[in-house]
């Protein structure tokens, strides 16, 4: 009979070699998180009634089918352009206090529920979106996920100075994995990612395990060819049992007649990716 070495038991326990990497908008989130936050940054005079206007009108294109590559591109433009001459503390503390009213009613359960699977069987967690880190990390920590991969602003003396050194999407994000998995030794073919956007197919396709969530047009045709599964999240919840005093029944009016304004200008499609 072989007898174990007590040693052996006291070993540490390897780090894991597997992550699961999560898309954000349309994958844990029912709406877009570059926009959610627009009337908080009027509000707070970051934002001027024009600025707000195309705001709306991007919200409005996502609404309607999200952004394919060049919409994409004129997304990072705009966004580089609106933000230059902000303050980075104060977009985070504005994403902070807003989470409850302009993010927690549209995370999917079922989201949550497969990030918690992911965590019980060790995984490392990660949410990928095309939107600014600032906006990104609060959101996740919220979810109790810790690493981010995001859309990087540079900033000089706690200024954007409009430069992006790193736009999070696309083949980028699958240039990212590649390089956090070299650094942290996760096995990408045992790792998963979740995405709804076709533009993501270089992200899904780095991985063993790419999972389609409520696919676009463009992936759904990749995920059938490729023989990914598909999976649709349907059920947004709160993340919060309760909303915080500043949420008034005049804030939440005011929420849901602008999304339905951004729903009645809406015209065109595209495909989603953030």
């Amino acid at each position: 009979m072989t007898v174990e070495d007590p040693r052996h038991k006291a070993a540490p326990r390897p780090a894991t070699t597997v992550a699961a990497f999560f898309d954000l908008d349309k994958t844990i989130i029912a709406r877009s998180s570059a926009y959610a936050f627009g009337r908080q940054f009027m509000e707070s005079g970051l934002l001027s009634a024009s600025g707000m206007m195309q705001m709306a009108l991007g919200q409005a294109m996502y609404i309607s089918g999200g952004h394919d590559h060049d919409q994409m591109e004129a997304a990072r433009d705009q966004l580089s352009a609106m933000v230059t001459g902000w303050r980075a503390d104060h977009v985070r503390r504005i994403a902070e206090e807003s989470l409850h009213q302009v993010i927690s009613p549209y995370v999917y359960k079922e989201a949550i529920d497969l990030i918690r699977h992911h965590r019980a069987l060790g995984h490392d967690v990660y949410v990928v979106s095309a939107s600014a880190t600032e906006l990104v990390e609060p959101i996740a920590a919220e979810l109790g996920v810790r690493e981010t991969v995001a859309t990087r602003l540079e900033v000089v003396d706690g200024v954007y100075t409009g430069e992006v050194p790193f736009f999070c999407r696309g083949g980028n994000k699958a240039t990212e994995l590649r390089r956090i998995a070299a650094e942290r030794g996760y096995d990408l073919s045992r790792c998963y990612a979740y995405s709804d956007s076709g533009t993501d197919e270089p992200m899904l396709s780095v991985v063993g395990h790419p999972v389609a969530v409520n696919p676009d047009k463009a992936l759904r045709k990749i995920a059938e060819e490729c023989d990914w599964p598909i999976r649709i999240f349907r059920s947004p919840v709160p993340l919060f049992r309760r909303t915080g005093p500043r949420v008034t029944g005049i804030a939440a009016v005011t929420a849901g007649a602008a999304a339905l304004v951004a729903g009645i200008i809406a015209s065109r499609r595209g495909g989603g990716d953030a």
